[in-house]
């Protein structure tokens, strides 16, 4: 005769035999993932696809596939770091413990020429495995790209930028694109005065710009590029050709470098971003400016934003892991 058991009773017997329960399930959130990016989900990829720009050529944007992406972005904002040096190191060990879901730079991404044989070292030593396709020498790539620059004027001192654009596969021409991840809408800029489609107001990249900002469905818009508009360092100054009206345009943040220090400004009721820390030299501060509203120049260091539908959250933290500065958008 078959005898049945109940699971309760099952359960007793294990254990008295030495067997222990079956743990619990632990979940854990995004910010455990680990940094090496094969083994993120597919599900948080962005995907590429074409749309046509007011200079009549082809441009690509980053946009969400069919599944749906993550409701909260944390990515890196690094500025001035590719010399390959300590400080540079300390940074990206910095930013690599946030494990981030992708990074951003605001230019001079390859000291002190943007030459071809300085590039890896510079920067894929770094970061190789949030590069895709990723050619150099320091390891394993990104399964999809997740490092996205923009060019500074160090960038532009080889000839036509040309080491920058064989370096990276960006959207677009590549020297200018957006991309799209979870709740942003991103645009990288350049803001180089060698940038052959411009970079006044009225240029055909300014004008690319603008009627992507207004195209956009995210929630949040950020402009990214190397030349601050305003700053209060005095090595470079503001850059008043980039003095571009980003916020009537539709831009919710605007973030830049060159000057090697941090700073925070409200212009047009927005935050602007100085984050040139990432390894390069530190540069002064002179009069501060009245549109500023936090500033900083003792030690390197890089940004640390957490956006979802209704936040973003910024944060400055110097290279030791101190918090500098931190900052607040809300939306309903």
């Amino acid at each position: 005769m078959k005898k049945t058991y109940s699971l309760a009773l099952l359960a007793t017997l294990l254990v008295a035999c030495g067997f222990s329960p079956t743990p619990s399930l632990t979940i854990e959130t995004a910010t455990s993932l680990p940094s090496t990016v094969t083994n993120l989900p597919a599900t948080s990829l962005p995907t590429i696809t074409s749309q046509q720009v007011a200079s009549s050529t082809t441009t690509e944007t980053v946009v969400p596939s069919a599944t749906p992406l993550p409701s909260q972005d944390t990515f890196a904002v690094i500025g001035d770091f590719g010399l390959g040096e300590k400080a540079e190191a300390d940074v990206a060990a910095l930013v690599r413990s946030w494990i981030p879901d992708f990074i951003i730079t605001v230019g001079d991404d390859n000291y002190p020429s943007g030459a071809a044989d300085t590039i890896d070292p510079h920067i894929g030593q770094f970061y190789h495995d949030y590069i895709s396709p990723y050619t150099g020498t320091y390891g394993a790539g990104a399964d999809q790209n997740r490092f996205f620059p923009t060019l500074g004027n160090h960038d532009w001192y080889t000839t036509g930028a040309q080491p920058y654009l064989d370096y990276f596969h960006l959207p677009g021409n590549e020297r200018y694109y957006d991309f799209v991840w979870g709740p942003v809408h991103f645009f990288a800029i350049d803001s180089d005065e060698h940038e052959p489609d411009g970079v006044n107001q009225a240029s055909v990249q300014a004008i690319w710009l603008q009627k992507a900002l207004a195209a956009s469905t995210s929630r949040w818009n950020v402009a990214y590029f190397h030349h601050a508009p305003y700053t209060s360092g005095v090595l470079h100054g503001s850059t008043t050709w980039m003095r571009w009206p980003f916020a009537a345009w539709g831009a919710d943040v605007v973030m830049a470098g060159h000057e090697h220090t941090y700073e925070r400004l409200s212009v047009d009721g927005i935050p602007y971003f100085v984050n040139g820390l990432g390894g390069g030299a530190i540069y002064n501060f002179g009069d501060i400016l009245p549109e500023s509203q936090s500033h900083y120049n003792a030690n390197n260091g890089a940004m640390l934003v957490v956006a979802s539908q209704t936040e973003m959250d910024f944060k400055f933290f110097s290279r030791t892991g101190k918090l500098i500065d931190s900052y607040q958008l809300t939306k309903p």
